[in-house]
């Protein structure tokens, strides 16, 4: 076993043994064990990083045997020296805050109000650049008062939590990268990114539809660019984007109504050395008040966007204030009206996906899952945005992916690319035979092999046609099929032609007709019994 391979083993058994104090302790499953067990996590997972970018700035300290005695020998203006030198992504931890100091003092009366501050006073140290804001500019820090959630032993609560965290460090695995954290991130959000979320719940976009997004969205070098998710979520769509590009060669923005989100963003960037974004993360509606704005007032635009936008959700009780002046050029093909039921199955995603086109730069890009029906709808709205895609010539491609490539929705997804400078061909891929069915829990998901994924991205990449599989058609091709965007309404109807010799061809034939007959004269025997039945039928 290799040391990452170990040490994500030691990162899983860490969020595991977190999870069972919180069941010992009558949190299992309870609504705030995530908030327990993701802040936690993090000021684990802070607290080495500072202790690590320490050693890593004064050989001194890194080869002492005991590093916390030889950072308190500093005087205070070299220990202010050293800790100006910290990246921006390390959050600055005073001795007293150190896990290692709170786990000396686990003895000391009340121990849960200790914890408490310690986590409060880290927050309010690094509040400037670890908060994340609401659209009326309120941060929202870094930790909150844990203990509050437990009802009884508070102080043994904590205790435990402590405990649990002098196991091991992650000191030894800052210099891995996004892959290992993608992975820790998916293993410590598992059980509470799902649909039991309520309304604004989030779901995981698949990391092989993350990974297809960015390959195709990306191609050669790119630098200072920004990157942008309306619907962020926990943000997979985002850190598969900034890997793809270089997380120190773009800048994140988000929106997302879920303050749950906007927290698991915020690790999520954490993990992943964005901290320098974290300010760009806006916990608020993004249709109704979007955040991100230019000096002038206008909506702020962007070189990539990349979204996983709900697709029914009712916005029934703000859609009366989107039908202003100022959104009509926003909402261009429309806003989708409130049905007179199911006010939850108006497509909001239609809403999302004008906004992302309205907020992409003159020679941006974007990646938009939708629901596959939204590729061939025949009127309203659908059809609308399809004909300004085509019309204006800013479609890169589409992708058809397999059912089920979302365990928790039985909708069938593509993903429509738009490009503003591709003013050529345009790629249609059906890639819905690829995957393997496996069960997950209840519900059937399909799974992309590496191979399956490749498949995707290089056919997209390189505009190539493949039989059954893809097509390239022009802009007029595209517009003569209705702007159908299916793959499958432009592949080819084949047939295939064998030679035979006259006397086959007259023995087919004999064939033929013996087996017609022997149908007519079966279907006339059985005309004859029918009416004989009928003839026999009485009331009784």
């Amino acid at each position: 076993m290799n040391d990452t391979q170990q040490f994500t083993q030691q990162t899983k058994a860490l969020i595991d043994d977190l999870k069972s104090v919180c069941a010992n302790y009558g949190l299992g499953n309870d609504g705030n064990e995530f908030k327990i067990i993701t802040q936690v996590f993090l000021y684990k997972f802070l607290n080495d990083k500072f202790v690590y970018e320490i050693k890593q700035l004064d050989d001194s300290i890194a080869k002492a045997e005991n590093w916390e005695d030889a950072l308190k020998t500093l005087s205070a203006d070299d220990y202010e020296m050293l800790i100006m030198q910290l990246s921006e992504s390390t959050a600055v931890i005073s001795p007293d805050h150190y896990i290692s100091s709170l786990f000396a003092k686990q003895n000391e009366a009340n121990f849960a109000d200790i914890f408490d501050a310690t986590l409060t006073d880290i927050a309010r140290e690094n509040s400037d650049i670890f908060s994340v804001l609401t659209n009326g500019g309120e941060k929202i820090v870094l930790f909150e008062n844990l203990s509050k959630y437990v009802t009884d032993q508070r102080d043994d609560f904590c205790k435990a939590i402590v405990n649990k965290l002098t196991g091991f460090s992650f000191e030894h695995i800052f210099h891995e990268k996004f892959d290992f954290y993608a992975t820790i991130f998916e293993y410590l959000i598992k059980d509470y990114n799902t649909n039991s979320g309520g309304k604004y719940a989030e779901y995981f976009t698949p990391y092989a539809v993350s990974k297809v997004m960015a390959r195709c969205l990306v191609q050669g070098d790119v630098d200072n660019v920004t990157c942008y998710d309306p619907s962020a979520g926990s943000g997979s769509l985002l850190m598969n984007l900034a890997h793809e590009i270089g997380e120190d060669r773009c800048t994140i923005y988000s929106q997302d109504i879920s303050q749950k989100s906007s927290g698991l963003l915020r690790l999520n960037l954490i993990l992943n050395d964005l901290v320098h974004s974290i300010h760009n993360v806006i916990k608020g509606n993004t249709i109704l008040e979007p955040y991100h704005k230019q000096a002038n007032g206008e909506l702020e635009r962007f070189d990539y966007i990349v979204s996983n936008p709900p697709f029914k959700l009712d916005f029934s009780d703000f859609s009366a204030e989107l039908d202003s002046k100022e959104n009509h050029e926003r909402f261009f093909a429309g806003i989708p009206k409130v049905p007179a039921k199911k006010k939850e199955s108006m497509a909001i995603y239609l809403m999302f996906l004008q906004h992302i086109i309205y907020s992409l730069k003159p020679n941006g890009k974007a990646a938009v899952v939708v629901p596959t029906g939204f590729i061939t709808a025949q009127s309203g709205i659908d059809k609308k945005v399809r004909q300004k895609l085509v019309d204006e010539k800013m479609l890169a491609g589409v992708v058809s992916m397999p059912s089920n490539i979302f365990a928790n929705t039985g909708t069938n997804v593509s993903i429509v690319f738009i490009d503003k400078k591709n003013k050529e061909d345009v790629v249609l891929i059906d890639a819905s035979n690829l995957g393997k069915k496996v069960k997950e829990g209840k519900n059937q998901k399909t799974l992309l092999s590496p191979t399956d994924e490749m498949q995707i991205i290089d056919t997209f990449n390189d505009k190539e046609a493949v039989d059954d599989f893809s097509v390239v058609v022009s802009y007029e091709d595209i517009q003569a099929k209705n702007y159908s965007l299916s793959a499958g309404q432009y592949f080819e109807m084949k047939i295939e032609y064998v030679d035979i010799s006259p006397k086959q061809f007259s023995e087919k034939m004999e064939y033929f007709n013996l087996t017609l007959n022997d149908l007519f004269q079966q279907s006339s025997e059985t005309e004859i019994e029918i009416r004989k039945q009928l003839a026999g039928l009485e009331y009784e």
